[in-house]
């Protein structure tokens, strides 16, 4: 009796983990400005230390909660994409947007080949298995990414670096999708003509125009509800939760149109930012959306602390961790400077454009949704390698990212023009 007495309950410890990840959400952006850690790295910390400790039964391992690995980082994604695309101030544009597009039609498809190729190659990855790598290993996260991105609606932090890497990470988690579905057709044996004619009539084409036209209609339609009337517009309301509406309507919307629901709230975001560009209630939105993704990425990272903790890593070998390495420091920034050649941009700039493409909570997406819907076979080195890239990404440009950027302003503000 004494010793269940003495045994903490499970749920009371899980309640206390989330009052600490609540308060670390709120407190650790002041409290960790000074130091060279990150809100992330604390919150893997602290998942590898709690899961570690044995008090927690519960193994966190992706490997095990597929389905549910899969819908939570759906959710926390196209939340981060509505926040993502209410942030910018400058309004689409093929001259305006010139870096996004370069970084979209170049370093996207450069490295989901040169990783596909690395899988095979390096790793002896199937096709199949080496194409899911690839399009998870291309997209610039839109979750991880926020201290890289620019600020707040008005705000004016919207440097070019920072607009960039915003704008890239708003689109490419949707049009990497189209090589998930391609691995998933080569893991089930259906690289035929008439398997590729449906992948890129179907995969390609319709599922990219279906989503940017629910967005924007979905977009034009909450953004009429909200601005068009100052006495019955939703503004007045003054709440942000309007938000979070617009992110499950245009990405529910989109996908019963069979189209792809994250470009669709990226889209829609851009198209609400586009109405009464100047109006305060871009920033109750943005905000409410900001405390949302930063509260489930919080939790997110912990359990990734856990499942590291629990043998994530344990399939690697030397030859895989090298690998992983080179995909994160090597195959992105190669790939972005490809695209920033003719760029008018300063060399720092392009330096700092091909080296911030963080890694993160996208990848863990396209992995799941990969091997829920495809016949992969073993999945221990895939996850392995996903997860290295993953830690490597929030530790490197954790620490790294908000110093470049400092001394990018500084040289800004030191060189005349």
């Amino acid at each position: 009796m004494a010793e269940a007495v003495l045994t903490p309950d499970p749920y009371i410890l899980f309640l206390l983990g989330l009052g600490l990840v609540v308060l670390l959400v709120s407190w650790a952006p002041v409290g960790l400005s000074r130091l060279p850690l990150t809100l992330p790295i604390l919150c893997v910390a602290l998942g590898w230390g709690v899961f570690s400790s044995g008090l927690l039964a519960f193994n966190p391992d992706p490997r095990t909660w597929d389905t549910a690995t899969e819908r939570l980082t759906e959710l926390v994604v196209i939340i981060s994409l509505m926040g993502a695309g209410l942030k910018l101030d400058r309004p689409p544009g093929l001259k305006a947007w010139g870096t996004t597009w370069r970084l979209l039609a170049v370093t996207m498809p450069l490295t989901i080949a040169a990783v596909a190729w690395l899988g095979m190659a390096g790793l002896g990855f199937s096709l199949a298995m080496a194409l899911l790598l690839g399009a998870a290993m291309a997209p610039t996260d839109p979750v991880l990414a926020a201290d890289v991105q620019v600020g707040p609606p008005r705000s004016g932090d919207e440097d070019e670096v920072r607009f960039g890497l915003t704008s890239e990470a708003g689109l490419n988690d949707a049009l990497a999708f189209p090589f998930v579905h391609l691995a998933i057709l080569a893991s089930l044996g259906g690289l035929a003509s008439e398997g590729l004619t449906d992948w890129l009539t179907l995969k390609v084409v319709w599922k990219i125009l279906a989503g940017a036209a629910v967005g924007w209609l979905v977009g034009r339609a909450f953004g009429f509800l909200i601005f068009h009337s100052e006495r019955t517009g939703l503004h007045r309301l003054g709440d942000g939760l309007v938000a979070l509406a617009a992110t499950l309507v245009a990405y529910a919307a989109t996908e019963l149109a069979h189209g792809y629901g994250f470009l669709a709230v990226f889209v829609a975001a851009v198209t609400i930012r586009g109405w009464e560009r100047d109006h305060e209630f871009h920033q109750q939105m943005h905000d409410f959306s900001d405390q949302i993704e930063r509260l489930l990425i919080m939790l997110l990272l912990v359990l990734f602390g856990g499942a590291l903790a629990n043998g994530l890593l344990d399939s690697l070998t030397w030859s895989d961790a090298a690998i992983a390495l080179v995909i994160l420091l090597v195959v992105r920034p190669a790939a972005g400077l490809v695209a920033m050649i003719g760029a008018p941009r300063p060399w720092r700039e392009k330096l700092l454009l091909a080296f911030l493409g963080i890694r993160g909570v996208g990848s863990v997406y396209y992995v799941a949704y990969g091997l829920n819907h495809g016949d992969f076979g073993s999945s221990e080195r895939l996850w392995a390698i996903v997860g290295l890239v993953i830690l490597a990404s929030i530790v490197i440009h954790g620490v790294t990212a908000t110093p470049l950027l400092a001394r990018l302003a500084k040289w800004r503000s030191a060189t005349p023009g």
